[in-house]
């Protein structure tokens, strides 16, 4: 599995415009068939630029990432760009899960 990982800067004078944005865009990805799920997080670090949220996507497969930059990624990244332009900063950053390790209580 692979994760898709969007970071984004928002300035603060469209932050609450921006997440609230975020919050219908995220289902419209999911909404491809190429990822099984999605977390949006906070980045808690804080920084002069704005607010920063981490928006991670994980793929069905290397083949399901594939096809979602061939089929669906420029429309998808164009909604954003054309509504918040350069109030916004985003880059994207491919994971590979190499093990997962959970707390099992008993």
């Amino acid at each position: 599995m692979i994760i898709y990982n969007v970071t984004v800067n928002i300035d603060e004078s469209i932050h609450d415009e921006w997440l609230t944005w975020i919050k219908e865009h995220i289902p419209k990805v999911l909404g491809t068939g190429k990822f099984e799920k999605a977390t949006l997080s906070q980045v808690l670090v804080e920084e002069d630029m704005g607010v920063t949220y981490s928006i991670q996507y994980r793929s069905y497969s290397r083949e399901a990432l594939d096809a979602y930059y061939k089929e669906d990624a420029e429309k998808l990244r164009s909604d954003g760009m054309k509504k918040f332009a350069d109030k916004m900063l985003a880059f994207r950053t491919e994971l590979q899960i190499v093990d997962e390790y959970t707390v099992n209580f008993k």
